[in-house]
């Protein structure tokens, strides 16, 4: 029989293993919530994040708008322009700076 703190420890554990899955972030660049991510990637080609079971890639960008891969279709979201649903999922732009692109990930 498992002493209280071991019990304790293996339930903090299986928690935070669980929280992890349910968050579906597998990247550093990737912050999640139970079903809403924040996505940032460097503005050069092959960038990409594995975001909610699906992967987005960096296709280009421009001062207002930007091109991904998201689920394997290619979407353009532009500032200020409601999410695009793609995949089961909603992905709307947040920023584009010279250096990175910051969008949104949510399940539908």
């Amino acid at each position: 029989m498992l002493k209280p703190t071991r019990r304790v420890a293996a339930a903090l554990s299986s928690a935070v293993l669980g929280l992890a899955l349910l968050a579906g972030c597998s990247s550093d660049n990737v912050n999640c919530g139970l079903d809403q991510c924040t996505v940032t990637i460097d503005r050069e080609v092959n960038a990409s994040a594995s975001v909610l079971g699906v992967e987005a890639k960096f296709i280009s960008a421009d001062a207002n708008t930007v091109t991904l891969d998201v689920a394997g279709e290619q979407i353009s979201l532009t500032k200020g322009q409601q999410a695009v649903n793609v995949g089961g999922l909603a992905v709307s732009l947040d920023s584009i700076t010279g250096d990175t692109v910051s969008f949104q990930v949510s399940r539908n």
